[in-house]
């Protein structure tokens, strides 16, 4: 028995019917020449062979009674993997647009409470002839990195599929059987209660310190008379500011990561600076085009992770902080400039506050109040009747290192699919991959952003990036980057038609 931490269960209670809580991932697979056999069969023999590296393909969840206390994991040993793990076929002609529309789809429905938090899909039928892996989990259980941390154990480093020792059997000192029994969940929850005070009373020295820092980095940030200011107040109103249906849409591109790190270095900033700028640029571009651009700067929320070196946990270890994007500057230079600047003073008051950020409150007898709160929100106007605290979420995960291969096949992409919520519409996360790709997975609700509207956006991402490739160099005598060309892949799948693009308004 293991109990979620607040911060884990914090995406349980938060789910509603219109905002399912499970990340993704969209993985383009080249099997080898000549291959033979059925390949769901084996590589759903291959996952049944190792459920036991990742507690996350094992453990369900046992709730609390009446919601007093924050829930727990427990072992589930009869996991059905005909449910988990499904096989579907793409129509012809099997494009990359039927693939993202069909996984915007998969990507709208909840997970089944009652089985470990997590679904696999192996799609065929596309036109290049690679074999698609959408993949959703629960976030309660996995954020980005740790996602990472299973994607290791489960997928292999060359074309041979490895064997991996066989899992252990657990001698367990209580049967607890399907569910637990009301007295030990009661004990557990006390327990878990009285240790997260404990906890937190011993915080409350570094806690103390870190907020003293904190504070003094924030004094160091102010600027001078007529400078643009680092302090960020309430974002303005924009159409992705509102509550969403479970409906969703998604786009993708992929980008050569190498030349985006030498693209940044020569114009003076990061790779994440250089995709919060052609985000910047796409929005406003998409924005502006309907009339809807608000003359006040947009806002990004950006997650962060808290997460120390070498901890491989499959629990959240997140914060957020939010950017200015500069929407309201018109000169790429100048934006980018400020874009920058934004990201880093967030960032460098996060480095002192991460003992406080990492703690674990708890929240006992509250899980009941938050879900209704959650309710709530989504199914009334304060979604569009408040002031926004940001207007889209922007996230930046490292993905794996080095080439994957799933079940003897070369693994060519790995996009991610994330989260929207009431209020904030639309996510756009990029994720590294095998250090040559940087991958975009835009995943927004369908009644604010459609598909063709957020392929138009994809689009609008590759034309800011050319803006940026314009921009002059930081470094004295360094040449003018090469433009970065779309990732190539080993079978690009069939060409797609962008949807139409409104034009300005007069």
């Amino acid at each position: 028995m293991d109990h979620l931490s607040t911060l884990d269960a914090s995406f349980l209670h938060l789910e509603t019917p219109e905002t399912p809580m499970h990340v993704g991932s969209l993985l383009l697979v080249d099997l080898p020449p000549g291959r033979k056999g059925d390949y769901y069969e084996d590589f759903k023999a291959m996952i049944a062979g190792r459920l036991h590296l990742a507690s996350i393909l094992t453990r369900k969840l046992a709730s609390m009674p009446f919601d007093l206390a924050e829930p727990v994991w427990i072992e589930d040993d009869d996991i059905d993997l005909d449910y988990h793990i499904r096989s579907l076929v793409l129509r012809r002609p099997g494009s990359m647009a039927q693939l993202e529309a069909l996984v915007a789809r998969l990507h709208s429905s909840l997970l089944d409470r009652s089985r470990p938090l997590w679904e696999m899909y192996v799609i065929e039928g596309l036109a290049s002839g690679q074999v698609a892996l959408y993949f959703k989990a629960h976030h309660s259980g996995v954020d980005g990195k740790s996602a990472t941390e299973m994607m290791k154990v489960l997928y292999d480093t060359s074309p041979e599929v490895r064997q991996v020792p066989p899992p252990r059997r657990h001698r367990r000192q209580k049967n607890y059987g399907y569910q637990l029994g009301v007295a030990e969940m009661i004990q557990a929850a006390l327990s878990n209660s009285a240790r997260q005070y404990r906890a937190l009373a011993e915080l409350l020295p570094a806690a103390a310190r870190a907020i003293g820092a904190a504070g003094n980095v924030v004094s160091r940030q102010r600027t001078k008379p007529g400078e643009r200011p680092l302090a960020l107040g309430m974002a303005p109103r924009t159409p992705f500011n509102v509550s969403i249906t479970n409906q969703r849409s998604f786009a993708s591109i992929s980008l050569p990561f190498p030349e985006l790190k030498a693209l940044g270095k020569r114009v003076g900033g990061t790779v994440n600076t250089i995709v919060m700028a052609m985000c910047s640029s796409a929005l406003a571009r998409f924005l502006k085009e309907r009339d809807e651009l608000p003359r006040e700067p947009l806002i990004a929320a950006v997650p962060v992770s808290l997460r120390t070196e070498g901890d491989g946990s499959m629990n959240n270890q997140v914060s957020m902080v939010r950017v200015d994007l500069a929407t309201d500057i018109a000169d790429m230079a100048e934006r980018f400039k400020a874009i920058h600047a934004s990201s880093e003073a967030a960032k460098a008051v996060v480095r002192e506050l991460k003992p406080v950020l990492g703690a674990d409150v708890p929240i006992t007898g509250a899980p009941w109040l938050i879900s209704s709160m959650a309710s709530l929100y989504g199914r009334s106007t304060l979604a569009r009747d408040l002031p926004p605290t940001a207007n889209v979420t922007i996230s930046n995960v490292p993905g794996p290192a080095h080439q994957l291969y799933i079940c003897g096949g070369a693994m060519a992409s790995f996009y991610p699919v994330s989260i929207p919520y009431h209020g904030a519409a639309l996510n756009i996360t990029v994720q590294s991959y095998a250090g040559r790709v940087l991958e975009f997975g835009i995943t927004s609700c369908r009644r604010v952003l459609s598909q063709d509207e957020a392929h138009e956006l994809a689009g609008y991402l590759k034309d800011a990036l050319k803006e940026i490739e314009r921009l002059p160099s930081v470094q004295a005598g360094a040449a003018p980057s090469a433009p970065v060309a779309a990732a190539p892949t080993k079978k690009a799948p069939a060409a797609r038609k962008s949807g139409s693009r409104r034009k300005a308004a007069a």
